[in-house]
């Protein structure tokens, strides 16, 4: 059964950054698109960004330029690094591959 358990999440200031994890047990991620979704309070869950198994990435345009995802396959780990905070980037962070999505990790932007 396939697993996602996200990390890194935390309270910055705007303008820090943050790196979170996604760690996928069960299965390899290698073959697999992983993506990251955040829900802001009072918002719907929407997509951040995703890389597939061949390493090509898509950004939704409010993250471009300020974070980039990447995999670590002998991890089985997938990450995205966020830089230049800001604090519309509260939400609570999910990955999801397939339809297994992981418990999110908090993060918090104080500006």
């Amino acid at each position: 059964q396939v697993q996602l358990e996200e990390s890194g999440g935390g309270l910055v200031q705007a303008g820090g950054s943050l790196r979170l994890s996604c760690a996928v047990s069960g299965r390899s991620s290698r073959t697999e698109t992983v993506a990251w979704f955040r829900q802001a309070p009072g918002k719907e869950r929407e997509f951040v960004s995703h890389i597939s198994w061949s390493g090509s990435t898509y950004y939704v345009d409010s993250v471009k330029g300020r974070f980039t995802i990447s995999r670590d396959n002998a991890k089985n780990t997938v990450y995205l690094q966020m830089n230049s905070l800001k604090p519309e980037d509260t939400a609570v962070y999910y990955c999801k591959l397939a339809s297994v999505w992981g418990q999110g990790t908090q993060v918090t932007v104080s500006s």
